[in-house]
């Protein structure tokens, strides 16, 4: 990841996942990448496309089985077209092409393609970071739980770019304030706790063993430090859900506890 880039003015690129070496271009424009449909595939419109090496071959096979260049990385580009996160996309196959409206030389490109892993509602926060907008707390407090997945989702696969130019973690012994209030389920302890460590946006697990994960260092701060935890009986409340850990039954709030203190974080339940 590095500076201004020559896909500076495209959102999207495409390269080959089987080789490194083949860049199938950028997108100015993407429609339908994060609307699922029942077999999991997607069609989607690569719009303002410059296409390149093997998607530009396929091209020229439209509508045979020679259309398909394969697996591929799809990153999201920053206004500098910087990479910020990227998605593995599985049996990329061009479908139709035509001049495209966003400038000459550009093409529309309409692709089938699989991927599990672009949650719906997800375009909303890449936009926010793409913008700089991502730059203030409580923006995922509106959100639904599906909402609050996709937000956890991108907060994962964003985490390098945000913390670019940072060391991995903070100095030890810091003081982070997690606001319970907001905490709703377990998705949402997951944003408010992710925002407490890393700031607008910031990921720090999105389950119990991506939480040990987290703990362990190299995702923004590593034990031992202190988690002021507001609000806590509100949502001791709400993580009332019992999981059998071992034989025993605990809470989700009691589970979470436990695996901060094992990883030496002092809570302050306040």
């Amino acid at each position: 990841m590095g500076s201004v880039s020559a896909g500076a003015g495209f959102k999207y690129s495409l390269a080959s996942d089987d080789d490194g070496r083949d860049f199938w271009g950028f997108a100015r424009d993407a429609r339908g990448l994060f609307c699922v449909s029942e077999d999991g595939f997607r069609q989607v419109d690569l719009l303002g496309c410059v296409p390149s090496g093997g998607l530009l071959a396929a091209l020229d096979h439209v509508g045979s089985h020679r259309a398909r260049p394969g697996n591929a990385d799809l990153a999201l580009l920053d206004a500098e077209g910087v990479e910020m996160g990227s998605y593995f996309v599985n049996d990329v196959a061009p479908i139709a092409a035509e001049a495209s409206a966003l400038g000459a030389g550009l093409v529309d490109v309409t692709v089938q393609l699989w991927c599990d892993q672009m949650l719906p509602g997800s375009d909303r926060m890449w936009e926010l970071l793409r913008t700089g907008q991502l730059n203030r707390k409580g923006l995922w407090h509106p959100l639904d739980q599906q909402g609050r997945r996709a937000w956890l989702s991108v907060a994962l696969w964003s985490s390098e770019y945000r913390r670019r130019g940072k060391g991995a973690d903070v100095a030890p012994g810091r003081v982070f304030v997690l606001d319970g209030q907001q905490v709703h389920d377990v998705d949402s302890f997951y944003c408010a706790i992710g925002e407490a460590v890393n700031g607008p946006g910031g990921y720090f697990g999105w389950n119990l063993d991506a939480l040990h994960d987290c703990l362990r260092g190299g995702w923004g701060a590593a034990p031992p430090f202190t988690l002021e935890w507001r609000y806590a009986e509100v949502a001791r409340s709400r993580l009332a859900k019992r999981r059998a850990v071992r034989g025993d039954p605990a809470t989700l709030f009691e589970l979470i506890l436990h695996i901060l203190a094992e990883h030496d974080v002092e809570v302050v339940l306040v």
